[in-house]
């Protein structure tokens, strides 16, 4: 059977059409297509903050404080308000309260403090990660309160531990007890952080310490 082509070719006509289109490429080719990058410039123009490492670290502190179970009496109550939905410490990253010490970073002491139970209290700080920080909460807290007069009760709680807020009242009103805690994240912030970068001397000889050659 025979069939009929209506354009036929040659081998050598198709490689010669080939090698024109290819050759052509080439030379359209030379150089590559510019990078469609003004968005990238624009968004450098957006999205890039020079800070320092002080401020980086000091809002990530400020910003995720954690605090410790340790609310021996009445001024807990203020404080579960503070956490519950109508104040919602949860804007400032709190909402976690850790019952491990070790993952805490700051005491609210919320009630009163006797001398018998002073000792577990500076354990429980002893323990708190570092950096840490307390808020006295309270009268009781500050001063002992109306129990100040009597011999079981510790007069404050800067006898036992130090503390970078008081916040006054019998109780405090959650109110006072937030103000109180942005106050804390504004000492936070003024914070300063020391660095210590290890010299290249240092970091030779750490690498020959841990080498087993």
């Amino acid at each position: 059977m025979e069939i009929n082509r209506r354009y036929i070719y040659s081998d050598i006509e198709l490689d010669k059409a080939e090698g024109e289109q290819i050759e052509a490429l080439k030379a359209r080719a030379q150089e590559p297509f510019p990078d469609p990058d003004e968005w990238l410039d624009e968004e450098l123009k957006r999205n890039v903050l020079l800070t320092t490492v002080d401020a980086m670290i000091n809002w990530a502190r400020r910003s995720s404080v954690w605090t410790a179970i340790c609310f021996p009496a009445c001024c807990a109550f203020e404080f579960i308000a503070a956490n519950a939905s109508r104040f919602d410490l949860a804007r400032f990253g709190m909402e976690i309260l850790r019952a491990s010490p070790r993952q805490a970073d700051l005491m609210v002491t919320a009630g009163t403090l006797t001398w018998k139970m002073a000792p577990q209290v500076r354990r429980i700080y002893d323990q708190m990660a570092e950096p840490k920080w307390v808020i006295a909460m309270g009268a009781c807290g500050i001063s002992g309160g109306i129990f100040r007069s009597s011999y079981a009760v510790v007069p404050g709680y800067n006898r036992i531990v130090p503390v970078d807020v008081y916040v006054p009242g019998c109780p405090p009103r959650p109110e006072a007890l937030i103000y109180g805690i942005r106050m804390l994240h504004n000492k936070i912030s003024r914070e300063h952080t020391d660095i210590v970068l290890p010299s290249p001397a240092d970091i030779v000889d750490k690498a020959r310490e841990l080498s087993p050659f």
